[in-house]
Protein backbone atom coordinates (compact mmCIF):
# COMPACT_ATOMS: atom_id res chain seq x y z
CA UNK A 1 0.00 0.00 0.00
CA UNK A 2 1.66 3.19 -0.64
CA UNK A 3 2.24 5.88 1.57
CA UNK A 4 -1.30 7.92 2.78
CA UNK A 5 0.50 11.22 1.94
CA UNK A 6 0.76 10.40 -1.65
CA UNK A 7 -3.34 10.58 -1.95
CA UNK A 8 -4.77 11.99 1.39
CA UNK A 9 -4.75 15.28 0.36
CA UNK A 10 -6.13 15.19 -2.54
CA UNK A 11 -9.04 12.12 -1.98
CA UNK A 12 -9.72 14.81 1.30
CA UNK A 13 -10.37 17.61 -1.51
CA UNK A 14 -12.17 15.89 -4.18
CA UNK A 15 -14.19 14.73 -0.89
CA UNK A 16 -15.62 17.47 0.81
CA UNK A 17 -15.67 19.45 -2.13
CA UNK A 18 -17.60 17.25 -4.26
CA UNK A 19 -19.90 16.82 -1.40
CA UNK A 20 -20.47 20.43 -1.11
CA UNK A 21 -21.19 20.96 -4.83
CA UNK A 22 -23.40 18.15 -4.84
CA UNK A 23 -25.65 18.95 -1.83
CA UNK A 24 -25.64 22.64 -2.51
CA UNK A 25 -26.34 22.37 -6.47
CA UNK A 26 -29.29 19.71 -5.55
CA UNK A 27 -32.01 22.55 -5.74
CA UNK A 28 -30.77 24.14 -8.56
CA UNK A 29 -32.94 24.20 -11.57
CA UNK A 30 -31.65 21.35 -13.76
CA UNK A 31 -29.20 19.83 -10.86
CA UNK A 32 -27.74 17.18 -12.69
CA UNK A 33 -26.52 19.81 -15.14
CA UNK A 34 -24.67 22.33 -12.75
CA UNK A 35 -23.30 19.47 -10.57
CA UNK A 36 -22.05 17.18 -13.10
CA UNK A 37 -20.60 20.90 -14.71
CA UNK A 38 -19.02 22.01 -11.53
CA UNK A 39 -17.30 18.55 -10.96
CA UNK A 40 -15.96 18.66 -14.51
CA UNK A 41 -14.72 22.16 -13.65
CA UNK A 42 -13.53 20.84 -10.30
CA UNK A 43 -11.63 17.78 -11.93
CA UNK A 44 -10.17 19.73 -14.63
CA UNK A 45 -8.95 22.79 -13.39
CA UNK A 46 -8.83 22.65 -9.83
CA UNK A 47 -7.18 19.29 -10.14
CA UNK A 48 -4.36 20.52 -11.80
CA UNK A 49 -3.85 23.81 -9.86
CA UNK A 50 -3.69 22.09 -6.59
CA UNK A 51 -1.64 19.15 -7.97
CA UNK A 52 0.68 21.99 -9.28
CA UNK A 53 0.56 23.77 -5.98
CA UNK A 54 2.03 20.09 -4.48
CA UNK A 55 4.52 19.77 -6.94
CA UNK A 56 6.06 23.53 -6.09
CA UNK A 57 5.31 22.91 -2.52
CA UNK A 58 7.50 20.15 -2.85
CA UNK A 59 10.06 21.59 -4.85
CA UNK A 60 10.79 24.45 -2.69
CA UNK A 61 10.97 21.81 0.54
CA UNK A 62 13.79 20.05 -1.53
CA UNK A 63 11.89 16.74 -1.63
CA UNK A 64 13.45 14.25 -4.56
CA UNK A 65 12.37 14.72 -8.25
CA UNK A 66 10.76 10.89 -7.94
CA UNK A 67 8.98 12.18 -4.47
CA UNK A 68 7.88 15.78 -6.37
CA UNK A 69 6.27 13.31 -9.29
CA UNK A 70 4.86 10.78 -7.47
CA UNK A 71 3.09 13.27 -5.28
CA UNK A 72 1.92 14.72 -8.03
CA UNK A 73 0.47 12.54 -10.29
CA UNK A 74 -0.69 10.55 -7.21
CA UNK A 75 -2.72 13.27 -6.26
CA UNK A 76 -4.05 13.83 -9.43
CA UNK A 77 -5.20 10.83 -10.00
CA UNK A 78 -6.74 10.00 -6.74
CA UNK A 79 -8.70 13.44 -7.24
CA UNK A 80 -9.92 12.45 -10.59
CA UNK A 81 -10.93 9.32 -9.89
CA UNK A 82 -12.91 10.28 -6.44
CA UNK A 83 -14.74 12.56 -8.59
CA UNK A 84 -15.35 10.68 -11.64
CA UNK A 85 -17.20 8.21 -9.12
CA UNK A 86 -19.34 10.95 -8.10
CA UNK A 87 -19.89 11.84 -11.40
CA UNK A 88 -20.90 9.03 -12.40
CA UNK A 89 -23.60 8.48 -9.05
CA UNK A 90 -25.04 11.94 -10.65
CA UNK A 91 -25.72 10.90 -13.84
CA UNK A 92 -26.68 7.72 -13.69
CA UNK A 93 -28.95 7.76 -10.53
CA UNK A 94 -31.86 10.27 -10.21
CA UNK A 95 -31.20 13.27 -8.16
CA UNK A 96 -32.25 12.60 -4.53
CA UNK A 97 -30.85 9.39 -4.84
CA UNK A 98 -27.99 10.36 -5.86
CA UNK A 99 -27.12 13.16 -3.63
CA UNK A 100 -27.74 10.51 -0.75
CA UNK A 101 -25.49 7.73 -2.05
CA UNK A 102 -22.57 10.56 -3.03
CA UNK A 103 -23.05 11.63 1.09
CA UNK A 104 -22.91 8.14 1.87
CA UNK A 105 -19.98 7.07 -0.39
CA UNK A 106 -18.26 10.26 0.29
CA UNK A 107 -18.47 9.84 4.23
CA UNK A 108 -17.39 5.73 4.21
CA UNK A 109 -14.32 7.15 1.89
CA UNK A 110 -13.35 9.80 4.31
CA UNK A 111 -13.86 7.66 7.61
CA UNK A 112 -11.75 4.95 6.43
CA UNK A 113 -9.06 7.32 4.97
CA UNK A 114 -9.09 9.15 8.68
CA UNK A 115 -9.01 5.38 10.50
CA UNK A 116 -6.16 4.53 8.28
CA UNK A 117 -4.36 7.77 9.06
CA UNK A 118 -5.11 7.70 13.06
CA UNK A 119 -3.87 3.95 13.07
CA UNK A 120 -0.91 5.32 11.27
CA UNK A 121 0.03 8.17 13.84
CA UNK A 122 -1.36 5.95 16.66
CA UNK A 123 -4.01 8.20 17.54
CA UNK A 124 -7.27 7.51 18.53
CA UNK A 125 -9.38 6.72 15.56
CA UNK A 126 -12.70 7.63 16.64
CA UNK A 127 -11.24 11.33 17.32
CA UNK A 128 -9.52 11.42 13.95
CA UNK A 129 -13.04 10.67 12.29
CA UNK A 130 -15.36 12.84 14.39
CA UNK A 131 -12.69 16.11 13.13
CA UNK A 132 -12.81 15.45 10.14
CA UNK A 133 -16.24 14.48 9.31
CA UNK A 134 -17.01 17.20 11.40
CA UNK A 135 -15.04 19.38 9.25
CA UNK A 136 -16.85 18.48 5.71
CA UNK A 137 -20.13 18.69 7.71
CA UNK A 138 -18.85 22.23 8.53
CA UNK A 139 -17.24 22.83 4.93
CA UNK A 140 -20.95 21.40 3.09
CA UNK A 141 -23.06 24.20 5.91
CA UNK A 142 -21.14 27.29 4.56
CA UNK A 143 -21.87 25.98 1.21
CA UNK A 144 -25.51 26.05 1.75
CA UNK A 145 -25.79 29.30 3.73
CA UNK A 146 -23.50 30.82 0.90
CA UNK A 147 -25.99 29.19 -1.50
CA UNK A 148 -28.91 31.23 0.31
CA UNK A 149 -27.20 34.20 0.65
CA UNK A 150 -26.49 34.73 -2.89
CA UNK A 151 -30.16 33.54 -3.97
CA UNK A 152 -31.47 36.02 -1.16
CA UNK A 153 -29.10 38.63 -3.10
CA UNK A 154 -29.48 37.68 -6.52
CA UNK A 155 -33.24 36.80 -7.55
Amino acid sequence: MPHLTRFSFGATSAIVTSLAFIVTLSSSPQPKASIIGSLLIFAVADNIADSLGIHVFQESDLKSVETVNASTLSNFATRLALIAVFIAMVYALPIAFAVATSVAWGVTILTALSYLIAREQGARATTAIAQHLAVAALVIAASLILRQMITTQFT
